[in-house]
């Protein structure tokens, strides 16, 4: 009888054990959806249009994919590159671009030579159920601040939408 409860219980750490090591193999991910991130791209673009500013905005996922790029008619076109790179910057130090420039000066010269990362104002992450879910970046507004006020209001504009985009 010791016998068998040994094996059982042997056999049931066995299990677990798997179980655990398995599980380790895969991973869940939650990430911002392609209707949200064109939709806050959109408005974005639509806040900055209320005062005057073509601009480009991009939105990226957690790991810095782009979901969502929109050019407004007048934009220079170098403006999609630079708003993607304010996301990423977003992305990478999961603090908003124009928080991280002020905050860590001393490496912005060595992050603005990475590809894809610019530490320029006008990155805002996206949070929702209080997972970092992705990024907005935009450019083309004249200053940083006024690009990161575009992506604000898009961001206030949907924030009921944002908050419950994901559900614990």
């Amino acid at each position: 009888m010791m016998l068998l409860m040994k094996q059982t219980t042997l056999c049931l750490l066995f299990c677990l054990t798997s179980l655990s090591v398995q599980a380790a193999d895969t991973v869940t991910d939650i990430n911002i959806g392609m209707e949200l991130a064109r939709d806050i791209a959109d408005e974005a673009i639509n806040a900055c249009r209320e005062d005057g500013y073509h601009i480009s905005a991009v939105v990226v996922d957690r790991s810095g994919s782009v979901r969502a790029a929109l050019r407004d008619d007048l934009a220079s076109r170098f403006t999609l590159e630079i708003a993607e790179r304010k996301a990423n910057m977003t992305v990478m130090a999961w603090t908003d671009s124009g928080a991280f420039k002020k905050a860590r000066a001393d490496i912005q010269q060595e992050l603005n030579h990475i590809d894809g990362l610019i530490v320029m104002e006008g990155g805002l992450k996206i949070v929702s159920g209080g997972f970092n879910i992705g990024a907005i970046g935009i450019s083309g507004a004249p200053g940083g601040d006024k690009d990161a006020a575009c992506a604000h209001n898009a961001l206030k504009k949907l924030a009921e939408r944002i908050a419950f985009a994901f559900d614990e």
